[in-house]
């Protein structure tokens, strides 16, 4: 059995509404509370982050099944949107939504197609942060497939 190590340092000068900076590998960035939360919205914040997380993820799962079964894929992209909610000054993620579209090369058959849609669908469910946050943020997946 393997195990992986991610490092972060941060950086935090001040109070609440302070800009900070943090570091993991290749990830070297600014980050604050947005100002749709009334944050200065310097860099980036942790709910971005947990998107592209959960996004990339995603993409990532996707495009190494759609490999691993030899479909013939012509383009693959991902819009991802994150949902907040906030009830009485309590932030709680709620929601992620991926929409990915999926187009495969014309050679394609609708036995391409159909195990494009269960591959679609898998992918999240195999996806590490997808599991690591699963019973805490919805996630859903609506696709678009050429």
């Amino acid at each position: 059995m393997a195990e992986h190590e991610f490092h972060l340092t941060a950086v935090w000068p001040g109070g609440r509404n302070s800009a900070g900076y943090i570091e993991a590998g290749n990830l070297k960035t600014k980050i604050s509370i947005p100002s749709a939360m009334e944050g200065p919205n310097v860099g980036t914040n942790p709910d971005e982050m947990l998107l592209g997380a959960a996004a990339t993820c995603y993409l990532i799962t996707l495009a190494a099944m759609i490999e691993r079964t030899k479909l013939p894929l012509n383009e693959l992209s991902l819009e991802s949107v994150g949902s907040v909610d906030v009830t009485r000054g309590i932030y709680t993620y709620k929601k992620i939504t991926h929409r990915p579209t999926v187009s495969l090369k014309q050679e394609a058959t609708e036995s391409d197609y159909k195990k494009l849609r269960v591959l679609i669908i898998e992918a999240e469910k195999h996806c590490m942060i997808s599991k690591a946050i699963k019973g805490n943020v919805e996630v859903d997946v609506e696709p678009v497939i050429s």
